[in-house]
């Protein structure tokens, strides 16, 4: 097996000889054998053990296994104890899944503190395999079916062409000792059961399960390809907007593909959306209508789709006193300065009459019944009103913010004064406010 994980380090992986690299060792089986392959190529590595404290003694004998292992063979080895049960509570999630989070925040944070170029994980064909069941088996699009990434931003994956009897065989002509971990024996695990249970049947259907497998997931990524780029050419068209805060998309691109549903299913899968046909009823719904996932919303805007951080209602205010001069906002400074004079306003700057204005001036998000005097004309506006005739989205209707005197609005910042508070021949003060945006 040396010399095929040699050939394919060389052909596929070259970039390994020339980084610093650092393995996730459990002691187990793969990561031994990882260890020792990329020992015998003379790579420059070190060991990171991660002792979860869910096994009892079984845990602390597995740290006492990596260590001696990483001084055999004269390696730098890091160990990180967990409190997996109680961060799993507090996070409200499974044990699995909090063991992955604390293994690759801690992986991560080590690879940048000391300047690691990438992280091997020990995933083998036979994991593949799995997690193809695994996602098959919950429901999953192409991108759930093309397998286990063998790059994936510095995590490196180098052990995936090869199947586990394959590690199995090296370890035993190479007289390796491993670590069993004995939770591996309950099929309480889906993972678990499709190991022991179903891979071995249909091994023994076709023993060359694995490499039409392989076949298969070539076949597989080869569409997603023809997906991505046919995805990439219509989401070019569509996205009209990309700011920070939000992505705008013209309906009317959709509309003209054959398949509009599948279309949306990738552009927007991976921002937790699952209602797929509330998602592509947007399209013919009211301006307004929105569909939420957990961290985002997908919003119908007119002749535009509008996506968006899910935010939380808030009623925020800020009071300003007649000596600041300078206010930090969430939407950029406010910078107040007495002048002598006027010179042109703009959305960004406004002149008022500071005799009129009753402190403590207060900052405040608009809220629905709020009504102005429009700067340059005559009679009372509702904001609502003035929102929609600016043709503002959703979106932007969130992130308008009032200064208001004594619950009278002074000025919509960065849009439009009021009219009462203008500078007049009777004004004695004159106040000039400036946003300086962000």
């Amino acid at each position: 097996m040396i010399n095929a994980f040699k050939n394919h380090i060389q052909n596929n992986l070259s970039l390994l000889t020339k980084s610093k690299l650092l393995i996730a060792c459990s002691g187990g089986l793969d990561s031994v054998v990882l260890t020792h392959l990329c020992h015998e190529l003379g790579l420059d590595i070190s060991l990171a053990h991660c002792n979860f404290n869910l096994r009892g003694t079984e845990s602390d004998e597995d740290e006492s296994f990596v260590i001696d292992l990483a001084d055999q063979l004269d390696f730098e080895v890091f160990v990180e104890s967990f409190n997996t049960e109680d961060y799993a509570k507090t996070h409200k999630i499974s044990i699995q899944m909090a063991a992955r989070d604390l293994r690759y925040n801690w992986f991560f944070d080590l690879a940048e503190d000391l300047k690691f170029d990438y992280i091997l994980t020990a995933h083998h064909a036979d994991d593949n395999l799995e997690t193809f069941l695994i996602n098959l088996t919950r429901g999953s699009g192409l991108h759930g079916l093309t397998g286990i990434p063998e790059k994936n931003d510095a995590i490196i994956r180098p052990l995936l062409p090869f199947t586990r009897e394959d590690l199995e065989s090296y370890a035993n002509e190479k007289n390796l000792s491993w670590r069993e971990d004995s939770s591996n024996t309950s099929d309480k695990y889906l993972r678990n059961a499709l190991r022991h249970r179903v891979i071995p049947a249909l091994k023994e259907i076709n023993p060359e399960v694995i490499q039409g497998f392989k076949q298969t997931l070539s076949h597989l990524n080869d569409s997603a390809d023809i997906v991505e780029e046919s995805l990439n050419a219509v989401a070019k068209r569509a996205i009209v907007d990309i700011d920070d805060d939000y992505i705008t998309f013209k309906i009317s691109e959709f509309k003209k593909v054959n398949n509009a549903k599948a279309y949306m299913y990738e552009m927007f899968k991976d921002y937790g959306f699952t209602a797929w046909n509330d998602v592509v009823n947007l399209l013919d719904a009211q301006s307004g209508k929105q569909v939420l996932s957990e961290t985002h919303r997908l919003i119908k805007d007119r002749k535009h789709l509008i996506l968006t951080n899910r935010v939380t209602e808030t009623h925020q205010s800020i009071e300003i006193s007649e000596q600041d001069n300078n206010l930090q906002t969430g939407i950029g400074t406010l910078v107040f300065n007495q002048v002598n004079t006027i010179s042109n306003a703009s959305k960004t700057q406004i002149f008022i009459d500071k005799g009129k204005l009753t402190y403590p001036l207060v900052l405040r998000q608009w809220q629905e019944g709020d009504a102005f005097y429009p700067s340059g004309m005559k009679g009372k506006k509702k904001l609502s009103k003035y929102f929609k005739d600016e043709k503002l989205s959703l979106v932007d209707k969130e992130n308008i913010w009032l200064l208001t005197s004594n619950d009278d609005i002074v000025w919509i910042l960065g849009r439009r004064a009021d009219e009462r508070f203008k500078v007049t021949k009777q004004t004695t003060k004159i106040l000039k406010i400036t946003l300086k945006e962000v």
